[in-house]
């Protein structure tokens, strides 16, 4: 994602009207935002610019830099507030770019100060998704290129819905979020075929086997699906994410003409099927019903197109330590619109609702959490944002 000339990255949706670049803010300066009924104000400051299409922020444990995503296929890092010249990772030749194509994702392993090891998301130049883990060099700031090592590959039948992200989860196993291999209303039926990898949610065990094993709690492990699969019937999990503190799995699946949607679950329960393409959000996909039974509604939804949206950018729940107010809060976005949006979880629903007026961005083309937990925003401008509570702000 994402100039506007390629506006589909993983997301699957039309074009739509976005802010201009020169809205955004050109400077580190925080961007003004309305004070909300909390009596918190929220903002952004720059922390890098000149990207090319970033989609993804993240962190190893205990690491202050930031490692930055970029759709035609390099990981940039941006160390003491300056963005590196030379890529943290280069795989350019490798990739497969454009439209909804490229360089995806990078999870850190959890044990990655020992063993060095990272797992990107890429489209392959067939089109094809592919998981491969790297090895960082003895130079810190770079990956050893000969280190590539293939972990799964995953065929594509269109150019559209690839998903795109890996993370490792709290229990240590590596998630990642497939599309339902794209065209409209799957046609293939993907979503609630349990044979079929694509419209999944996978989770793998990496520490283990070559390249990996099935973990034991998943539910197919036995036989009745792929052994890979830990939740089904997804359309376009762009960006999923853990909340450690809660227990809870907050799942954005991109949705088609109706409804966007956020998903939250207990991370634990293994098999939760979240309707597609039986359903879309809250209602059945057919004008002739279905049955609803066993799906799991979301627990947000709001109307594709309306007021200028298109696609759901979901994000993290913030539990870092600058911004006391927001805790527990999970925060979101929409591709057209750029809005930021927050709400709370308990007692199995919604609470808490905000919008949060942060200043003209460009289109978000997706959230990132360092590794003291701070939230940061990617926009197709080629600027990444941390979120901020910015001076003078009223105490709560």
């Amino acid at each position: 994602m994402l100039r506007m000339s390629s506006l589909v990255l993983a997301l699957g949706f039309v074009v739509c009207a976005s802010p201009k670049d020169d809205d955004v803010p050109a400077t580190a300066a925080t961007a003004a935002a309305a004070q909300t009924s909390n009596k918190v104000t929220l903002g952004v400051e720059q922390v890098a610019s000149g990207l090319d299409q970033p989609v993804y922020l993240t962190a190893p444990a205990n690491d202050p830099r930031l490692f930055i995503v970029e759709q035609p296929g390099r990981i940039r890092i941006v160390e003491n507030g300056r963005l590196l010249d030379k890529p943290f990772l280069d795989i350019v030749s490798k990739v497969g770019s454009g439209g909804e194509r490229g360089l995806l994702s990078v999870a850190f392993h959890p044990q990655y100060r020992l063993n060095g090891f990272l797992f990107v998301n890429y489209t392959n130049k067939k089109g094809d998704t592919q998981i491969e883990r790297y090895t960082v060099s003895a130079d810190k700031n770079a990956v050893d290129p000969r280190s590539a090592k293939p972990i799964l590959l995953i065929d594509q039948p269109y150019s559209n819905h690839n998903g795109g992200l890996n993370l490792f989860g709290p229990d240590g196993m590596l998630y990642i979020g497939m599309g339902d291999g794209g065209s409209q209303g799957d046609p293939h039926g993907n979503g609630q075929n349990r044979n079929a990898l694509l419209g999944k949610l996978l989770r793998l065990n990496v520490d283990r086997g070559d390249p990996y094993i099935i973990p034991s709690a998943n539910p197919y492990v036995k036989g009745g699906g792929r052994g890979e699969i830990w939740a089904l019937g997804l359309r376009n999990p762009w960006r999923f994410s853990f909340d450690r503190f809660s227990g809870l799995l907050y799942i954005a699946d991109v949705g088609g003409d109706r409804f966007e949607e956020v998903d939250v679950v207990p991370m634990a329960i293994a098999g939760v099927n979240y309707g597609w393409n039986a359903m879309e959000g809250p209602v059945c996909n057919r004008s002739s019903g279905c049955n609803q039974t066993g799906l799991q509604k979301p627990a947000l939804s709001y109307a594709t197109h309306e007021n200028s949206t298109c696609a759901i950018i979901g994000g993290s729940v913030y539990h870092g330590q600058k911004i006391p107010e927001i805790t527990g809060q999970y925060f979101y976005s929409d591709y057209c619109n750029s809005w930021l949006r927050s709400f709370g979880f308990a007692n199995g629903r919604v609470t808490d609702e905000h919008e949060w007026p942060v200043g003209r961005l460009g289109s978000i083309s997706s959230f990132g959490e360092d590794s003291q937990g701070e939230l940061y925003i990617c926009t197709s401008s080629g600027r990444v944002y941390r979120i901020i509570k910015p001076p003078g702000n009223p105490a709560r």
